[in-house]
């Protein structure tokens, strides 16, 4: 900072986080070598692959995004939608838009509580943080999600939420439309909410998986029955976990459940593209069994998955004291309810 702050002046510190929010940008925002950025709004874009994704769902639409930031939805939208205006309060990060987009969408500064446009389908990315902490509950997104819900009944509608938002509060804030869970290279990125108009045919719930080009719906069966372990364990992907289709993603791959309450399927054959877990061993979760099964299978390194067992996978890896020189899994989830419930653990083979 001395050397620039000698060569750039007063210039120096905007220079020096210029430089360093591009490259963050790099790997999230292709493209964006010469953009200006804000940390925050570095931040809360979309990833390129997802801001593409949305775009193309609203291709041939008029397009208004009325939290337009520095302009990363609108870079994606202009490329399908017939037109597209943004806005927004913050006439610095207008400024910045301004710059990215080169002129080629029409600005304006306006409060998103304020309707500027009549028939254009509305975009919406409420800011989720007050100050440095994130927040969850819908009603503090800045605008309040209840505000927007409100503010455009009745007009197609496009919000985009943290992955965690909670569906139900989202239900009784009075939104009757589709929410959208979309994942990028194995981590779920953001929740989507779609106005009834643009959801799909009896769409309630979506999960896309952006990397694999797969959806799936709660329009679609969802007859997964519950059985013993097969040949795979497969992990759904975090998006199909999140949008509540586990059981749906199951019937389409002809796979099954190892419980009704637990996320893990199974089957004989893994689904195209998919990883999986060879089952080699199943037996009684405790430490001292899974120890001696993880010996006698020459095991020295161990990728642990939990799900309904309050066990913390990085200490029991330390603990387990492997000596072997066979990359394996251990799968540990609860099988039954109550007090037939039981802690259970297969050592398996990834299938990659």
């Amino acid at each position: 900072m001395a050397a620039a702050r000698a060569r750039f002046g007063d210039r120096a510190p905007a220079l020096v986080e210029t430089t360093l929010l591009r490259r963050r940008a790099a790997d999230k925002l292709p493209g964006t070598e010469d953009w200006l950025f804000t940390d925050e709004a570095l931040q809360q874009a979309s990833a390129a692959p997802v801001a593409r994704h949305r775009a193309a769902r609203l291709s041939g639409a008029v397009v208004h995004d009325v939290t337009c930031s520095i302009g990363t939805e609108l870079a994606a939208l202009r490329d399908t939608a017939t037109q597209v205006i943004g806005s927004d309060l913050d006439p610095v990060r207008l400024a910045m838009a301004q710059h990215n987009l080169g002129g080629t969408v029409g600005l304006c500064r306006a409060d998103a509580l304020a309707p500027i446009s009549r028939a254009a389908v509305v975009v919406a990315d409420p800011g989720r943080r007050r100050g440095r902490q994130r927040s969850f509950n819908p009603r503090d997104y800045q605008p309040a999600l209840d505000a927007l819900l409100d503010t455009y009944r009745g007009r197609e509608l496009v919000v985009k939420c943290a992955p965690g938002i909670d569906f139900g509060s989202v239900r009784r804030l009075g939104f009757d439309g589709e929410i959208e869970v979309t994942s990028v290279a194995g981590a779920v990125r953001e929740a989507c909410l779609w106005s009834a108009g643009l959801a799909g045919s009896g769409v309630r719930r979506r999960a896309t998986i952006l990397d694999r080009g797969e959806q799936l719906t709660d329009a679609e069966p969802d007859d997964c029955a519950v059985r013993p372990a097969g040949r795979w364990i497969v992990d759904p992907d975090g998006a199909v976990v999140r949008a509540g289709l586990v059981r749906h993603y199951g019937a389409r791959h002809g796979l099954w459940q190892l419980d009704p309450d637990i996320a893990y399927l199974s089957g004989d054959r893994l689904p195209a593209g998919v990883r999986g877990f060879e089952v080699l061993e199943r037996l009684p979760y405790s430490e001292k069994g899974l120890r001696q099964a993880l010996a006698a299978l020459d095991c020295g390194a161990l990728e642990i998955l939990i799900r309904g067992v309050d066990v913390d996978p990085d200490a029991l890896r330390r603990r387990l004291r492997l000596r072997g020189s066979r990359p394996l899994s251990a799968v540990i989830t609860r099988l039954g309810s109550g007090a037939a419930g039981r802690a259970t653990v297969f050592v398996c083979r990834s299938s990659r």
